[in-house]
């Protein structure tokens, strides 16, 4: 079977309970939370995060933890050259780790980071040496760190696949640092996901080994090919497609990997739902977000 899900809130009483109840809501078996906002970095104690509870539901409802994500905050720059500000990425992500194997989770994906000031291998070397000191602080916690493939939007250090592969060869640590391939950010990149995803899986196992893709974000663009914009848009109806990104889902060397939608909201309505459904019937129906926006 597919594992298909979607981001998931956490948040208000209910806190990864919630997140639980959203993803069920949503018929999906995968889903992928934040442990507080994306923007930023308040988060609440762990004890408060209702953990027990969630837990509990997951194993009634037979969801797997291996079907987790948890992402960290966008606002993490392990690349700044501030080393105050690093220091700060650094601390503040090992406690994510350590929040990420208190939910049961076992991969956090990260935005690898910013090459401020446009000094790209030293962006990396940073990024790489922030890594490496997480998973140091963190060694007794079964957590990868999954690095995300980026669009290329201003200064983003992972819009190449030769860029992940350098940080991941610093680090060193293979068995606690994974990829997270996101199909929107790939495809704004330059990469041609819509017509030759096994040529560029092809190329992504020459340089990096597409043994190490623990998650995939499947998104479609609001942009054409090497837009580098970054601006994700509703399943199927982009410009890659509903036909590519459903050979991306059932591609037969990722059965076992994760698919996390993170498509926009319809009118404040969560498409989660009805993509889910329109993936498993593997149809697409055109008139879905007129419904997602009329229900």
């Amino acid at each position: 079977m597919v594992k298909i899900g979607s981001h998931v809130s956490m948040s208000g009483d209910d806190m990864y309970l919630g997140s639980v109840k959203e993803a069920l809501s949503y018929e999906a078996n995968a889903f992928m939370v934040y442990t507080g906002a994306p923007q930023n970095t308040i988060r609440k104690k762990i004890s408060d995060l209702r953990i027990d509870e969630a837990v509990q539901l997951m194993e009634d409802s037979q969801l797997s933890f291996d079907n987790v994500i948890v992402h960290a905050p966008y606002i993490i720059n392990l690349a700044n050259p501030d080393p105050e500000k690093r220091e700060f990425a650094i601390s503040f992500l090992t406690e994510e780790v350590k929040r990420t194997a208190a939910m049961h989770a076992k991969q956090i994906v990260l935005h690898p980071g910013s090459a401020v000031g446009g000094d790209r291998e030293l962006a990396v070397k940073w990024i790489a040496e922030g890594v490496k000191q997480v998973i140091s602080n963190t060694k007794n916690l079964d957590v990868k760190i999954a690095l995300e493939t980026m669009a290329g939007k201003g200064n983003e250090v992972g819009k190449t696949f030769e860029e992940l592969k350098a940080i991941m060869d610093l680090v060193g640590e293979k068995n606690r640092v994974s990829v997270c391939f996101d199909t929107c950010h790939t495809h704004d990149a330059g990469y041609d996901v819509k017509h030759d995803f096994d040529g560029v899986i092809k190329h992504f196992d020459q340089v990096v080994g597409k043994e190490f893709i623990s998650v995939f974000h499947v998104n479609d663009s609001k942009n054409d090919v090497g837009a580098a914009k970054d601006r994700h848009e509703n399943f199927g109806f982009g410009f890659l497609g509903f036909d590519s990104l459903l050979k991306v889902i059932e591609h037969p060397d990722f059965l076992s990997v994760p698919k996390i939608l993170e498509t926009p909201y319809v009118e404040g309505n969560a498409p989660y739902k009805e993509e889910i459904m329109m993936i498993r019937n593997q149809v697409f129906d055109p008139n879905l977000v007129e419904k997602i926006k009329n229900k």
